[in-house]
């Protein structure tokens, strides 16, 4: 690699005592609230985003759903009303909508409103030269000049880490920006497998590099299948890493299930360790809606927990409700291979 500065590293880390954490199991309900500090102002939850030092709404705006709302001066009501309520995390990707959601986003955080947010976005590119350019157009649409969190997109093929990693790889670019003052923390997404996040974790581990944030499928079906709560959330958790949990309705595709409600789809997701749960909104009254769940959330009890698990299991058993882990439906990089560069 360039001679770069790095981020703080982690501690060195054995393959013994990685296996260790990844090992560890358990859906942690019971646990969770003590993980990160948090508290409640309003009708809003804060947390700590991992040991980054930072405090974040325990809801975050998704960046998806806000590109497909169908007038722009809707969107930018609704995203201006959720910052005005308290929702502080902001959540897009250089490819939501061929750029729409980012340019969207960028007009509503005109007007003082960038300095109330904790803003993120995702870059596509494999290579230095792609993750570059991915990250500088957006810092253009998103009209900043610097991103508050950087995520490299999609990680759902076990090769990517590796690309990640490589010499004039994506890593490159990111700590590039990281030293220019465009990026401030960095962190990576993928809703594919939880065996692809452990491998990036891994890799990371044994470069003595440490990831802020980790963005993963944290909802009820989840828990059955494939886990990422299972199985990536607590290795995070014993590394310090901020987890967004994303999908917590999966694009309502769980709601169609008829098994949950989406105010349960929000308390499960709110109730494992997670900084950030990250949700679509494209109407106002989904806006309200999860408003209502942060204002009505209490960390599930173990009966709870185990009550929900017991009435989603079969449906959740072969993820056909899960269709981001089982389709290519969602990997907008498997449709658009250019984009990696």
């Amino acid at each position: 690699m360039n001679d770069i500065a790095r981020p703080a590293a982690a501690p060195d880390v054995s393959r013994r005592q990685f296996v260790k954490w990844a090992a560890a199991t358990g859906v942690m309900a019971t646990v969770a609230p003590g993980i990160w500090a948090q508290e409640r102002q309003g009708d809003m939850i804060y947390r700590s985003l991992g040991r980054t030092g930072e405090r974040v709404s325990a809801i975050g705006l998704g960046g998806f759903h806000i590109g497909l709302v169908h007038e722009e001066k809707e969107s930018i009501q609704i995203m201006r009303t959720a910052i005005d309520r308290g929702i502080t995390f902001f959540d897009n990707s250089w490819d939501y909508n061929e750029g729409k959601s980012e340019i969207r986003m960028g007009k509503a955080l005109r007007d003082g409103y960038r300095e109330k947010v904790f803003l993120m976005t995702k870059f596509d590119g494999r290579t230095e030269a792609a993750a570059t350019d991915q990250i500088n157009e957006s810092l253009k649409r998103l009209q900043t000049d610097h991103l508050d969190l950087i995520q490299f997109h999609e990680n759902i093929r076990l090769e990517d880490p590796d690309r990640f990693f490589a010499p004039a790889g994506a890593m490159e670019a990111v700590l590039a920006a990281k030293k220019a003052g465009k990026v401030r923390y960095i962190g990576f997404t993928g809703h594919k497998d939880p065996s692809v996040h452990l491998r990036m974790l891994e890799m990371a581990a044994t470069r003595n590099f440490h990831f802020d944030t980790i963005q993963m499928p944290i909802n009820v079906m989840d828990a059955h299948f494939r886990s990422f709560t299972h199985q990536v959330a607590p290795v995070a958790v014993e590394q310090g890493i901020g987890v967004l949990g994303m999908k917590p309705m999966g694009s309502g595709v769980i709601l169609s299930s008829k098994v949950v409600t989406p105010t349960e789809c929000l308390h499960f997701a709110l109730s494992q360790p997670t900084s950030v749960v990250i949700t679509g909104i494209d109407k106002m009254e989904i806006l309200d809606q999860a408003f209502a769940a942060a204002k009505s959330f209490q960390p599930l009890s173990e009966s709870q927990m185990a009550a929900l698990l017991a009435k989603t299991k079969d449906a959740a058993s072969d993820g056909r409700y899960e269709l981001f882990k089982t389709t290519t439906v969602f990997d907008s990089t498997a449709h658009h291979p250019e984009w990696l560069g």
